[in-house]
């Protein structure tokens, strides 16, 4: 029976942190309806419910069918204990109104202790919000052990394919000599500031394919104060030049950057016009010079550090990275 089932993740997907649950329904309907058939999603973002209402209604409306859409989620933190894993997958399945996930990946490598479905969704990084002094309260649950029931998810049909996030090279090692169950994908932030050429390339050596997120770099960081506007790779020099000489913007440009790179990359808005925006990066290419010449603009600039947002937000110094 021929399917339109995508083999490979699509190049350019749709990432739903920090979509409004409010907006979500309508802003997934309206990526579907603009082109996206990527769409990266998170019980930690708390808008899976709305994300799966607006896929309803693209089902139901013919922009597409399930076997079009590949759809990604994340087990959080509180669901690393092998008995949880299931359930937490079961969950988002549920919220995204789905029998199956394309893709299902460890968020974090951050086991954090259990919080019933029934007491708080999502549960968040704080044991306990109402508590005097609330902290991040750490499990002693090995990553393998996670990893093992994450196999058992893909043996059991519930996700087509598993995966990590935030994974540095000694865990990407250190899964790779125990792991049964090829991953398939390892998803970072990667942008023209954050590079990671190296933890990409071993990623490559091993078969993993790669997603980055937050691709336009300090955008998505603005308006949590993790992040100036000054942070911005869009004004830089390099950028703006290419995107001259290409008659596109720069975000366009930075865009085609990671895709080129090859990096499938998860931007988001919440406009229509900058959703076709961002799609219409492939009828142009960056010459090699154009490529090194943004390439060099790495700074290792990490937005996305549970080593400084977490003491500050969470009560707890927990870094993942050196």
């Amino acid at each position: 029976m021929e399917t339109n089932l995508p083999d490979t993740i699509p190049a350019i997907g749709f990432g739903f942190w920090k979509v409004a649950r409010e907006d979500a329904a309508q802003v997934a309907y309206q990526a579907i309806e603009a082109g996206y058939r990527h769409l990266d999603c998170a019980a930690d973002y708390g808008n899976e419910i709305e994300v799966g209402q607006g896929i309803a209604r693209a089902f139901e409306d013919g922009l597409v069918t399930r076997d079009d859409l590949w759809v990604t989620s994340k087990l959080w933190n509180t669901f690393h204990a092998p008995e949880h894993v299931e359930e937490g997958c079961r969950k988002s399945m549920g919220d995204l109104g789905l029998d199956y996930l394309d893709l299902y990946l460890i968020h974090f490598p951050i086991a954090l202790e259990y919080v019933p479905i029934d007491t708080r969704y999502p549960p968040e990084w704080v044991h306990d919000p109402e508590a005097s002094d609330p902290a991040m309260r750490r499990a002693k649950v090995p990553l393998h052990k996670t990893w093992g029931a994450m196999e058992r998810l893909a043996d059991g049909g519930l996700t087509r394919r598993i995966g990590v996030c935030n994974y540095n090279s000694g865990l990407l090692h250190d899964l790779m000599s125990y792991a049964e169950v090829q991953p398939y994908a390892l998803q970072i932030e990667a942008h023209p500031y954050l590079a990671q050429d190296k933890l990409m390339r071993l990623a490559k050596d091993y078969g993993l394919e790669i997603t980055a997120f937050s691709p336009l770099g300090a955008l998505s960081y603005v308006e949590l104060d993790m992040a100036g506007k000054s942070d911005s790779v869009l004004t830089e020099d390099v950028v703006k030049s290419a995107a001259g000489a290409h008659v596109k913007t720069p975000a366009q440009v930075v865009l085609r950057w990671g895709v080129q790179r090859g990096t499938s990359i998860i931007p988001k808005t919440s406009r229509p016009e900058r959703m076709r925006e961002n799609l219409d990066i492939f009828d142009f290419e960056l010459s090699e010079t154009e490529m090194q010449a943004i390439s060099t603009l790495d700074q290792g600039r990490r937005f996305n550090d549970p080593g400084i947002f977490t003491e500050s937000a969470f009560g707890t110094f927990h870094p993942i990275y050196e």
